[in-house]
């Protein structure tokens, strides 16, 4: 089945430009506190989710842009970066069911530092062009479920007044998009616009018919159901 994708990702890049818009305004009124420059690699150590959009952007340049030896060499970094992830959000999840509070494994999942797979050595980003907004926004004030949030770097006092970038509203309108983009395409998986994916995840999926529900493949489905 082909399905041209363009469209939405279109739509993405009109978030995401809005993204950079509001990084420019708050970093033209504030210059003094906003951190960030060329070499500065500190939102490539964040861990943060993307939503099936976010996920399909990335995944799409990532396979139009590498190849060979150097996509094979990403892709291992990649498999290194996400068992680490996997193996800190069963701790996170361990923490939850011992009786932590949300916010507490939140905070503690916030202080855990992963390289991304995508950070080269040249202190770099590999697909910096096609970054996702966690990246684009990171080192202005963020408001993330009610809570006011910096990069460490940043010279953002806490307690003090900043123009603020809301990360749930950004989430809400990639979730949108993500469930236009699935109504579209007609997927038997119920709840696939709600999925949500680390970056190293993303660079080894194949957003293929059977990922997306479009095939008749019912061990797919079992897996994406939960063996339900």
């Amino acid at each position: 089945m082909n399905i041209d994708y363009e469209p939405f990702f279109k739509k993405y890049e009109a978030i995401a430009a809005k993204v950079d818009e509001a990084f420019r305004r708050i970093s033209e009124a504030h210059p003094e506190l906003v951190k960030c420059s060329p070499g500065c690699t500190d939102c490539c150590y964040a861990l943060f989710d993307l939503t099936l959009i976010e996920a399909m952007y990335l995944n799409h340049h990532f396979n139009a842009e590498f190849t060979g030896e150097t996509r094979e060499a990403l892709l291992e970094k990649a498999g290194f970066v996400d068992r680490k992830i996997f193996k800190l959000k069963k701790a996170a999840y361990k923490a939850n069911q011992e009786g932590k509070t949300p916010e507490a494994v939140v905070e503690e999942m916030a202080r855990e530092r992963i390289r991304c797979p995508l950070l080269n050595e040249n202190m770099r980003c590999d697909l910096y062009p096609h970054r996702p907004l966690a990246c684009r926004i990171y080192g202005v004030p963020l408001a993330i479920g009610g809570a006011g949030r910096t990069c460490g770097m940043s010279g953002f006092a806490q307690g003090e007044r900043y123009p603020t970038v809301n990360m749930d509203t950004l989430h809400t309108q990639l979730l949108i998009l993500s469930s236009e983009l699935v109504q579209t395409i007609g997927t038997k998986y119920a709840n696939l616009a709600e999925v949500l994916l680390p970056v190293s995840m993303v660079l080894m999926t194949r957003f293929d018919e059977e990922f997306l529900g479009l095939s008749s493949n019912e061990t797919v489905k079992e897996t994406m159901d939960g063996g339900e």
